[in-house]
């Protein structure tokens, strides 16, 4: 069952939402060649607290750490550890903060140094299928209208499309319905409704769509070893239109980027 938010609800959601966006912007500030992922996980929580909230997937089905970090091959769910950071990776961080009762979840794939133009190119198409997805997200359309858009426009480009894991509803609870896959038939799914919630995340393959889980029992692989991206908001729909709660623009500030990509799903602009 779809849990509908007021406006006031939404805008408590905004607020967590943009604690991660902060979260994200200072691990941007960081992320570098030699830093190890697990530095940046005690930066990250140390950060949530410090902003009154506290880490959503600190504890949550047992996960140890504050981030998911998942360098090149690996999709999602990674665990932060000791090994450095190298030039040429690319790795997601997927983040959630928990504040006055809601949560806020979204992630960013970063680039480390110089990275090879194919994998330069499927973060650049990643992010912005995450915004074509975004677009359906609309009163008279249904679920599976976001994940066919992400499908056509990432299939197109030769990448693969992860089945197995998808977004969702986001509220009181991390994970709420709907699911929010990545692929889909048009007009198929639960109907959009009026202050419904959800994280879209796509998560997009270099190759085959296939994956593979480590023995840690978290760790997602790709499962021809090629590189993965992942991207992630929280959006609401307010008067049948879709709205970003969450921001890049803490991240573009860190890393010097000037982008217009968010401002046609905004009713005021964001001031950072």
């Amino acid at each position: 069952m779809i849990i509908v938010k007021s406006r006031e609800e939404i805008e408590l959601m905004r607020e967590s939402a943009l604690i991660v966006s902060k979260t994200l912007g200072m691990i941007a500030s960081e992320i570098k060649e030699g830093v190890t992922t697990l530095y940046l996980d005690k930066l990250a929580e140390e950060f949530i607290r410090d902003h009154g909230a506290e880490p959503s997937f600190l504890g949550l089905y047992g996960f140890p750490n504050s981030l998911c970090m998942s360098p090149n091959a690996q999709v999602v769910h990674g665990i932060p550890n000791n090994k450095p950071l190298e030039s040429g990776d690319v790795i997601s961080v997927d983040c959630g903060a928990y504040k006055n009762g809601y949560h806020g979840d979204h992630a960013y794939s970063f680039e480390i140094g110089e990275v090879a133009p194919e994998t330069k190119k499927l973060l650049q198409v990643t992010k912005e299928s995450l915004y074509v997805g975004i677009r359906e997200l609309k009163l008279g359309n249904r679920v599976e209208d976001v994940g066919n858009a992400i499908q056509r426009y990432t299939e197109a480009h030769g990448y693969g499309v992860v089945r197995e894991l998808v977004g969702h509803g986001v509220g009181q609870k991390m994970h709420e319905d709907p699911e929010m896959p990545n692929y889909g038939k048009k007009g198929r799914g639960k109907l959009f409704v009026e202050g419904m919630v959800v994280a879209i995340e796509p998560m997009i393959n270099m190759g085959t769509r296939n994956i593979k889980q480590l023995k840690d029992g978290w760790t997602i692989l790709t499962a021809d070893g090629k590189p993965s991206a992942h991207f992630e908001h929280d959006v609401a729909i307010i008067d049948g239109k879709p709205e970003i709660l969450s921001t890049f623009g803490y991240i573009y500030k860190a890393l010097g980027i000037v982008s217009n990509e968010e401002d046609e799903f905004r009713r005021e602009p964001l001031v950072l």
